[in-house]
């Protein structure tokens, strides 16, 4: 199996790549950050953080607007879109956002959207609609779980799931293997590896205390003994930072950002 790649944090296979980032910052990339409700903007805070301390270039965070007497005096460059009355993006937020879009190199897609119809429909059109690097994960993920085939087949994308999200992907993209917390690492390496040849997104998970990246048929095990509940927000801020330093090395970006502190 020579796409498969092993790794451990202590000896890692791509640590290179942290040796060779755009040293200016107007050549390390621009990020717009896309997440948050009424109820919480923790994940694109926290991602807006993670993806500073990567070492992107410039970062810019989309919110909606019923967050706008909370965070305006401390967010002064957030950019704060039409909600719902229940404090979700509203779907008249798809021109604000493209535009914002339009200004980076990549997006993250983070978290804390809660549930709501139009914020579903936003999330289809902004999809279908950016043609930059994507990368994926949290609440943001959940929408897609039923149709996956629109993240899959998507190029330069990064899904960063966890391992029961994946389950749900791959039942309904009617992948022929089964994911099941129980079967061998192996198996599941096949699996990935025969996916990500017929689709051209990226995939990264978590399987017991392995990450797992696969990408145009490779695929790569890090070991790790963290339990950190939030390590999807953390791979999918350090991976999206670390693909746009390094377009033409996707694999071996995502392999590197997994083993990332």
């Amino acid at each position: 199996m020579d796409y498969w790649i092993k790794q451990t944090r202590e000896s890692q296979k791509f640590a290179d790549l942290g040796w060779d980032k755009p040293e200016r910052k107007d050549q390390a990339g621009r990020l717009l950050v896309i997440g948050g409700n009424i109820h919480g903007f923790a994940d694109p805070a926290k991602a807006f953080q993670y993806a500073s301390e990567e070492g992107i270039g410039y970062a810019r965070i989309c919110l909606p607007d019923a967050l706008k007497k909370t965070l305006m005096s401390a967010w002064v460059d957030a950019v704060f879109c039409p909600s719902t009355p229940s404090g979700s993006f509203a779907a008249d937020s798809k021109e604000l956002i493209l535009q914002n879009a339009l200004w980076a190199d990549g997006i993250l897609i983070s978290g804390d959207f809660g549930r709501n119809s139009e914020t579903a429909m936003l999330l289809d059109n902004l999809v279908t609609s950016i043609k930059s690097p994507l990368a994926i994960t949290r609440d943001g993920l959940d929408y897609f779980l039923t149709r996956p085939k629109l993240l899959l087949e998507r190029a330069d994308t990064v899904v960063v799931a966890s391992f029961s999200q994946l389950q749900k992907c791959f039942t309904h993209a009617e992948i022929r293997t089964p994911l099941t917390f129980t079967m061998p690492l192996q198996v599941l390496v096949e699996t990935l590896h025969a996916v990500t040849l017929e689709y051209p997104a990226s995939i990264v998970t978590k399987f017991g205390h392995k990450y797992l990246v696969a990408h145009n048929g490779n695929v790569s095990t890090t070991d790790t003994e963290d339990d950190e509940e939030i390590w999807r927000l953390r791979v999918a801020s350090q991976g999206i930072v670390n693909v746009l330093h390094h377009p033409k090395k996707t694999f071996e970006a995502l392999t590197y950002s997994v083993a990332r502190p």
